[in-house]
């Protein structure tokens, strides 16, 4: 239960994080969210891996580096983080976060399937090899490429990168106008296929290996 728990916990906090930053219009506000996301990490991996992000359970578990019964309640916990998050900054803030497009629906798409491949690319290189096993960088280097999207892509797609983060957000604006966001489903297709896209990658032509062998059923590789 601690995994989950721990998901949840971490996800409501980048949420909170997002949307706050967002609400307070700081100029630096990518780089506090990527800081903020790499002591979330630090503080969680431990006891969950750290993912808080439906995208990177996605390309982790292709990878082989997460358990398959698990996906599942991952990215509950998360979800449910991400909707107390958005609705607790909806009350501090007045106004409800979501993000915000301003190119059009190809420029989104592909700025979010970007930003979530290097962010999956980054964890898979640093959090799941051999090679770097044990290294205290890995938050950082998560962080820092959340920042790096954040700015390069932002003015774009909102650099979501983070089906629960968008869901969330989408979720608690839908209760409060009653009806759905047009493209939701842009937040959601974007991510995923740009973490299958990451895990595919790493996997075959970094490793040599292919995906659909690398998964695990059990705790045990």
């Amino acid at each position: 239960m601690k995994k989950y728990v721990t998901e949840f916990t971490g996800t409501f906090c980048l949420v909170l994080t997002v949307a706050l930053i967002t609400a307070s219009g700081a100029v630096l506000g990518p780089l506090v969210v990527g800081l903020a996301l790499a002591a979330f990490i630090y503080a969680g991996a431990p006891f969950s891996g750290a993912h808080y992000n439906p995208a990177a359970t996605i390309g982790i578990w292709l990878r082989g580096a997460a358990v398959s019964s698990e996906i599942g309640l991952y990215m509950l916990f998360q979800l449910l983080g991400a909707v107390l998050a958005a609705g607790l900054s909806l009350w501090i803030t007045g106004s409800s976060y979501v993000p915000v497009a301003h190119g059009a629906v190809p420029a989104v798409f592909g700025a979010e399937f970007l930003g979530t491949f290097a962010l999956v690319f980054v964890i898979l290189y640093t959090a799941t090899v051999e090679e770097t096993r044990g290294n205290w960088y890995f938050g950082l280097a998560i962080g820092l490429t959340v920042t790096a999207g954040a700015f390069l892509v932002g003015g774009i797609s909102g650099a979501a990168f983070n089906p629960a983060l968008a869901a969330g957000s989408f979720l608690v604006q839908m209760a409060m106008d009653g009806g759905a966001p047009a493209g939701v489903w842009v937040y959601m297709l974007g991510p995923a296929t740009g973490a299958v896209a990451a895990a595919y990658l790493f996997c075959r032509f970094l490793l040599g290996e292919n995906v659909s062998v690398r998964r695990r059923t059990t705790e045990n590789p």
